[in-house]
């Protein structure tokens, strides 16, 4: 089963259309703590709607204690610094796809650590997709190599 791995989501919404995904193509999802917002928010409540139930969700207290737990795991980070695009990466069942805070990504000791990063190639002119779609077009494509889609 694929894993997506949020870093201190910030945008209730954004990680609430995530676990949706997650529920309805059979992702795990991680929340790296703390979140930007609470779980009980109701823009969160209203885009995840019953969905959080149908989802497989893992909370870590840290990334130190996420990494700590899945340290065999490998981690691919979703950075718009990377060189490699996500469609010539060679993606794995047990891939953990880590996509940094709406805000901000990742803080550069995290860059440093992980040894696989890609990018969804863009328009020169824009700066990022929302964090939802980026988890969407990548797991995707995930999913499709590795022959997970139902």
């Amino acid at each position: 089963m694929m894993h997506i791995v949020l870093y201190k989501p910030d945008i209730p919404q954004n990680t609430a259309a995530i676990i949706r995904l997650g529920a309805c193509l059979s992702l795990n999802i991680h929340l790296i703590e703390p979140c930007g917002f609470n779980l009980n928010d109701s823009r969160f409540k209203r885009v995840v709607m019953d969905y959080a139930g149908l989802s497989n969700i893992v909370r870590h207290n840290s990334f130190e204690a996420f990494k700590n737990k899945y340290k065999k795991s490998r981690i691919v980070l979703m950075t718009t610094k990377a060189k490699k695009l996500y469609h010539k990466f060679k993606f794995k069942k047990n891939d953990m796809l880590l996509f940094g805070k709406e805000s901000a990504g990742v803080p550069e000791e995290i860059h440093k650590m992980v040894k696989n990063k890609i990018k969804i190639p863009m328009n020169k002119k824009t700066r990022s997709l929302n964090v939802a779609m980026s988890v969407a077009i990548v797991a995707s494509e995930a999913l499709r190599q590795n022959n997970l889609l139902k």
